[in-house]
């Protein structure tokens, strides 16, 4: 009933389950693993409007998506119209779907005018808004928060402008920018803003398990949702929801042996695509997916030194073995 195909301006999706854009979290390796399990759609992180304008190496590296499943949602933030615009231009030649961020919270973004800070300035919003739109070729989203304050919740007004300027499909994360990830998501402003605006709306925010899932559908209507956090050494979790949504019936956990297999494969993804600096990054990765395992802090002090792949292959089946 609420798995359906989800259509984004001309893009269909197969299902309206779809990966968040996390920075530092959803590179191509990740990506990767988590497209095993079929979620609708994917995100990258988010790319800098301004560093693609100025030709930023690193920046394109954000966005390489080599031996990826279709289709991909490529996620820039900016607050001026020109960057905005340029990279929209740029990117639509390889993106399935174009998303502005405005929802971002971090302190780095905001000081700058970027992310949720556009909450604040509405105008200004829509100006991007309307430069992304006229310039991209593909279908383009936002991803916003429901305000930057408890005094300025504008999750409403920021989706109607959305839809005055062409926006195909909004996201909208149930926090305010002050609340970070704190508290529990407001999941009835999401139903507010499904009830108001004619695109598709997709919810974000506590989403976590099956029933969270369900519920989410349950109580806000929304046309998709989008998990962050509940992916975090967890990429089963789109099978799982699936499959709960499909049935009525949950799937029994990973083994252990499949745990194992996915990690070493998340490894040799991230080492091929960026060498041995990969096995450092991987850390927080490691330590997300043997959460609540057996002796898992131990084990996790003990990889915090390791820099090899090799190396920390043999003592991920070291430790395995022990459970």
């Amino acid at each position: 009933m609420y798995l359906k195909e989800l259509k984004i301006g001309n893009v269909v999706l197969k299902n309206n389950l779809i990966l968040a854009p996390m920075a530092g979290v959803t590179n191509l390796p990740f990506r990767m693993i988590c497209e095993k399990f079929e979620p609708g759609m994917v995100c990258t992180e988010m790319a800098s409007s301004k560093a693609m304008f100025h030709n930023d190496q690193k920046t394109k590296r954000l966005l390489n998506t080599e031996g990826e499943k279709r289709p991909i949602s490529f996620q820039i933030f900016g607050s001026d119209e020109e960057t905005m615009g340029y990279s929209a231009k740029v990117l639509s030649k390889s993106a399935d779907i174009i998303d502005i961020n405005m929802g971002c919270p971090a302190p780095k973004v905001v000081k700058n005018g970027d992310g949720s800070k556009l909450l604040l300035d509405l105008e200004q919003a829509r100006k991007v808004m309307e430069a992304v739109v006229k310039n991209s070729e593909v279908p383009v989203t936002v991803k916003i928060r429901k305000g930057w304050d408890k005094e300025h919740i504008v999750a409403k007004e920021v989706a109607k402008i959305a839809e005055e300027v062409g926006i195909s499909a909004i996201t909208i994360h149930g926090r305010t920018r002050s609340e970070f990830y704190s508290g529990k998501a407001d999941w009835e402003i999401i139903k507010e803003i499904k009830q108001s605006v004619n695109i598709p709306v997709i919810g974000n925010g506590d989403v976590v398990d099956e029933e969270t899932a369900y519920q989410m559908f349950e109580q806000t209507g929304v046309d998709g949702i989008m998990i962050g956090r509940g992916s975090f050494g967890n990429p089963w979790i789109f099978r799982n929801i699936k499959h709960y949504l499909e049935t009525g019936e949950k799937l029994p956990p990973p083994t252990n042996e499949e745990k194992l297999e996915i990690m070493k494969q998340h490894i040799e993804l991230a080492v091929q695509e960026k060498g041995d600096i990969a096995v450092k990054e991987l850390r927080k990765h490691i330590a997300w997916y043997t959460k609540n395992l057996k002796n898992s802090s131990e084990f996790r002090n003990s990889i915090n030194v390791i820099e090899d792949k090799q190396e920390l292959i043999n003592k991920l089946e070291e430790y395995f073995q022990t459970l």
